[in-house]
C-alpha cells in the first residue's frame, strides 16, 4: 500500500497516513536541527475514552514539549469506538508499526522507543506493550518491535473492572461492543490486565485525586505486572497534558 504524505507544518510537524482510512494518520514532531543524527523515539496515543469527539491534538503541548527536548514525537491517531470491533486496536498497533517504515524511520534510535499514552490511550500503550503475549489471530498479534519503555498516565488499565463499574458512560463496553460476560475473548485479548506481566518496563502516573478513572485501576495493574513502576502525582485526571504540571 502507498501511503499519502503531506507537506509540513509549521512547529516542525509533518502529518503522514499510515493507512486509508479518515483517522489513520499521525503527525511527527522533529526536534530542532541542534538534535542531529538518530534520536530516542516517542509515540503518543492520546485519550477520550475511545470516542470519536477526541483526537490527536490533546496531546499537542506534550508533543512539542518532548520535540523540544530532542525526542522524535509520532502523535497517533486511531478509529474511534463508534467504528466495529477491533478497528480501534487493529489501527493503533498499524501506527505504532508505521513508524518504523514512515517518513522519519532513518532518525529512530530503535534501542530508545518509548509509548506513552493518557487515559485510554493510556489503555492501548498498555495494550501495545503486551503483544507479544497475543495469541495468534487476535487483533494486533503480530511481528513488531518492543518498545523499551512504556509510561501510562492515569490508564485505563482493567478493562473488566472498568466495564462493571461503567466508567465513561459505558466506554469500555461501546469499545468491545459488550460486556465481559458477553465477550469474555474479546475482553481477554483487549484488556491489559489479562495480558499482564508485558515484559515491558512500565511506568504508571496517576493521581489519588482523579475522579475520570480511579486510582485503582493502576494499582491493580502494578500490582499484577512486573517491572512496572507506579508513580502518584498530583492534580486532577488531566494534567497529564500539561507538560509544566508535576505529573
Amino acid at each position: 500500500m502507498r501511503f499519502r504524505r503531506q507537506r509540513s507544518t509549521p512547529g516542525h510537524q509533518v502529518r503522514e497516513d499510515y493507512g486509508p482510512g479518515e483517522r489513520q494518520f499521525g503527525e511527527w514532531w522533529v526536534p530542532p536541527a541542534s538534535f542531529a543524527g538518530r534520536r530516542p523515539l516517542v509515540v503518543l496515543i492520546h485519550g477520550g475514552y475511545w470516542r470519536g469527539r477526541y483526537d490527536l491534538h490533546l496531546e499537542d503541548a506534550v508533543a512539542a514539549d518532548l520535540a523540544n527536548r530532542g525526542y522524535l514525537v509520532w502523535n497517533i491517531d486511531y478509529a474511534p469506538s463508534s467504528d466495529p470491533w477491533p478497528a480501534t486496536l487493529t489501527d493503533v498497533a498499524a501506527a505504532y508499526d508505521h513508524a518504523f517504515g514512515g517518513a522519519f524511520s532513518s532518525r529512530i534510535d530503535r534501542r530508545r522507543v518509548a509509548v506513552a499514552g493518557h487515559s485510554a490511550g493510556g489503555h492501548l500503550a498498555l495494550w501495545l506493550a503486551s503483544r507479544g503475549r497475543l495469541p495468534i489471530g487476535a487483533p494486533g498479534a503480530s511481528r513488531h518491535q518492543r518498545p523499551a519503555l512504556v509510561v501510562a498516565q492515569s490508564p485505563v488499565a482493567c478493562l473488566v473492572t472498568a466495564a462493571d463499574l461503567g466508567l465513561g458512560d459505558g466506554a469500555v463496553r461501546a469499545l468491545l461492543g459488550g460486556g465481559p460476560l458477553d465477550l469474555p475473548n474479546r475482553y481477554a485479548v483487549a484488556d491489559p490486565l489479562a495480558l499482564a506481566p508485558s515484559g515491558v518496563r512500565t511506568v504508571l502516573v496517576h493521581g489519588p485525586g482523579d475522579d475520570i478513572v480511579p486510582l485503582s485501576q493502576s494499582t491493580t495493574y502494578a500490582a499484577a505486572a512486573l517491572d512496572c513502576e507506579l508513580v502518584e502525582a498530583p492534580g486532577d485526571h488531566f494534567v497529564h497534558l500539561d507538560p509544566a504540571s508535576e505529573a
